[in-house]
């Protein structure tokens, strides 16, 4: 056991053998910090936490009452092997979040990136990939194998669908179910999840050029109503275009996936 001279920890808290504990950080009543876990510096976890599993927590991470870090897989193919759960630094993990540990069969990684927010109930599945300054709403749950690019926005007691990926700076309302992969900047809505447009309010808030906007808004147009399939559209729109927000969201779908694409509706 590490524990930096400098941590605050309660009486009740349970520390187990093998912990490491960094500069700072605070530990609260009844709380549980697992033997292979690693706290950095300035980490704080609130009463009746949970952090298990061979997981590491970023610094100036705040981990909410009765959040469950870093336990196994949800997944019957897993037989106790040795995976991981990385979590990256000023995290805001809210009350009851879930996060697992990957599995073996999805690479061993469960991955989450800074500056991200989740709130009260969001689940966090094994072998998930999330990005830099993501918003999960309360009850908003990812499956295995997502992907999740930065600056994305999950609205409440929505549902993201094993292995899709969603694009930087895509919005999904609440009460969605999300089957396919969402190109960037892409806003969708709905029960069965669709493609209803571009996230218009985030790329503002963003400051994102006026020129760069019409670009996307016009490739929107050409994905939506354009001769030949989905991908073809997409490679003309590679060839034709000078903005790099466009090339992005051509090389999101002419990269590698394993589900389909949400396509304009």
């Amino acid at each position: 056991m590490a524990i930096d001279s400098s941590a605050r920890i309660h009486a009740s808290a349970v520390i187990e053998d093998g912990a490491t504990i960094g500069a700072g950080a605070v530990i609260g009543p009844f709380s549980v910090i697992g033997p292979d876990v690693t706290l950095a510096e300035g980490v704080e976890v609130k009463s009746h936490a949970v952090i298990t599993g061979l997981t590491t927590i970023g610094a100036e991470t705040v981990v909410f009452p009765f959040a469950n870090i870093g336990d196994v897989p949800q997944d019957l193919k897993y037989q106790g092997e040795k995976t991981r759960l990385e979590v990256g630094a000023r995290n805001r993990i809210r009350e009851g979040v879930t996060m697992n540990t990957g599995t073996e069969g999805g690479g061993g990684l469960t991955r989450v990136g800074d500056d991200c927010l989740f709130m009260t109930g969001a689940h966090v599945g094994h072998d998930a990939i999330v990005g830099n300054r993501v918003i999960m709403a309360n009850n908003a749950a990812l499956a295995g194998h997502c992907v999740i690019d930065d600056d994305v926005i999950i609205g409440g007691l929505s549902g993201i669908h094993q292995w899709v990926r969603i694009g930087r700076g895509a919005i999904i309302g609440a009460v969605t179910m999300v089957t396919n992969d969402v190109i960037p900047y892409g806003l969708v809505q709905g029960p069965r999840g669709v493609l209803d447009g571009l996230n218009l309010i985030g790329l503002k808030r963003k400051g994102v050029a006026r020129a760069d906007i019409t670009a996307l808004r016009a490739a929107y147009q050409a994905l939506a109503q354009g001769e030949g399939a989905f991908q073809e559209r997409a490679q003309r729109l590679a060839d034709e275009t000078d903005s790099d927000y466009v090339r992005e969201v051509v090389a999101f779908i002419l990269g590698e996936s394993d589900r389909s694409y949400l396509t304009p509706s």
